[in-house]
C-alpha cells in the first residue's frame, strides 16, 4: 500500500485558559493518499479549521498539540522546531484561507507576492520565478496575465483573487494543501470554477487537498472522501458517494437531511435540533447525544471509538456489534 501523504494519529488539541484547559481536537485520526481530495465537513466549531491549522502548525499559545502525531509523508512533523516548520509551511504544505483580501498585501502586485514566494522556496532568478508567477496565473485561470500580474489584490474580483491565492498555495509546488473554506466567500458559478481547479490540481499535479467546508454541496462536488466532524472528533469518515447516499452517524444523518432536494418539494427544511455544545461544556459520553433522535443510555456515559462498518469508520454505538448482540 502507497504511503500516505498526510497520516494524522490520535490528534489533540487544547487551549489554555483562566477556568481550565479546553480540548478543541479530542483523538481525531484520518490519512490523505497521493492526489487526494479529503473533505471534513460539519457545523460552526466542529473542529474543522483548528485540525488544519493544526497541520500546518498555525496553532499559536495558549493553543497547543498535546497529543497525537501528524507524519508528511512518514516525516513526523508536530514535533518541529517553529523555523524547521515555517521552512515546510509553503515549500510543502500550502494553505488557502477563506477570504482572499487577509492572504494577499493590498499594498503589493500579486506578482511581487508570487515572486517573492518562490524565491522564498526554491533557486529561482528574478527573471525565473516571474515567468513562473505569470505560469501559475494562467494555470489557475487568470486571463492575460502577463498584464493582470502587475495588479494590485483590489483591482481582482472576489473569484479572481482566490485564484491568486491558489497560485500562491502552488508556487512551491507542495505536496497537500489545506484549503479552508475557500469557495465560500464566491457565487456559485466562481464556486464550480474553484472546485474544478482544485480537482484539476490532484489529477494534474498529484497534489494532495484537505478541504474544509460546512457546505454539503462542495464536498459531494469535490471530494474523494469526506469526514464529518463534531466536537471535535470524527463522526463518521467514508468514500463521498457513500456518506452523501448512505449516512450512517446520526448526526451525519441531520446533515444530510437538512439539504432540499429537487425530487420533492416541502414547505419546511429539516433541521437538527439544538446547537453545537460549548469546549466548556461538552456532554458527557458522546457529545452529540443530546440532539440525537436515536440516543440511548449507552450514550450518555460511554464515549463511542471509531467502528468500521463497511468502507466508512463511524463513530457511533448503534453500531457496536456487541450492542447489537445484546439487544
Amino acid at each position: 500500500m502507497t504511503e500516505p501523504v498526510l497520516s494524522v494519529r490520535n490528534l489533540r488539541v487544547a487551549f489554555a485558559g483562566r477556568r481550565g484547559t479546553l480540548t478543541a481536537i479530542d483523538d481525531v485520526s484520518f490519512d490523505i493518499a497521493r492526489g487526494e481530495i479529503l473533505g471534513v465537513v460539519g457545523e460552526s466549531g466542529a473542529g474543522k479549521s483548528v485540525t488544519g491549522s493544526a497541520v500546518i502548525g498555525l496553532i499559536d499559545p495558549p493553543g497547543g498539540i498535546v497529543g497525537g502525531q501528524i507524519l508528511l509523508k512518514g516525516e513526523r512533523i508536530d514535533t518541529l522546531s517553529p523555523d524547521a516548520m515555517r521552512r515546510i509551511r509553503g515549500r510543502r504544505i500550502g494553505m488557502i484561507f477563506q477570504d482572499p483580501l487577509t492572504s494577499l498585501n493590498p499594498l503589493y502586485r500579486v506578482g511581487r507576492q508570487i515572486v517573492e514566494t518562490v524565491r522564498t522556496h526554491t533557486d529561482l532568478s528574478e527573471k525565473a520565478a516571474r515567468q513562473r508567477a505569470i505560469d501559475l496565473l494562467a494555470e489557475v485561470g487568470i486571463p492575460a496575465p502577463e498584464r493582470r500580474i502587475d495588479g494590485y489584490p483590489h483591482e481582482f474580483s472576489g473569484g479572481m483573487r482566490q485564484r491568486v491565492v491558489i497560485a500562491l498555495a502552488l508556487a512551491a509546488e507542495p505536496e497537500l494543501i489545506i484549503a479552508d473554506e475557500p469557495t465560500t466567500a464566491l457565487d456559485v458559478s466562481v464556486q464550480a470554477q474553484i472546485i474544478a481547479l482544485l480537482k484539476r490540481l490532484g489529477t494534474e499535479r498529484g497534489t494532495s487537498v484537505m478541504l474544509v467546508t460546512h457546505d454539503m454541496g462542495v464536498i459531494a462536488e469535490a471530494a474523494d472522501r469526506v469526514a464529518v466532524m463534531y466536537s471535535g472528533r470524527i463522526a463518521e469518515i467514508g468514500p463521498v458517494r457513500d456518506v452523501v447516499q448512505n449516512p450512517l452517524h446520526p448526526y451525519a444523518k441531520g446533515l444530510m437531511g437538512a439539504i432540499p432536494t429537487l425530487a420533492q418539494e416541502t414547505d419546511r427544511l429539516a433541521q437538527i435540533p439544538g446547537s453545537m455544545p460549548r469546549l466548556s461544556n461538552i456532554p458527557q459520553g458522546c457529545a452529540f447525544h443530546p440532539r440525537c433522535p436515536s440516543a440511548f443510555a449507552r450514550c450518555l456515559v460511554e464515549r463511542p471509538d471509531p467502528i468500521p462498518v463497511g468502507a466508512h469508520r463511524v463513530a457511533c454505538h448503534l453500531y457496536d456489534r456487541s450492542e447489537a448482540s445484546a439487544a
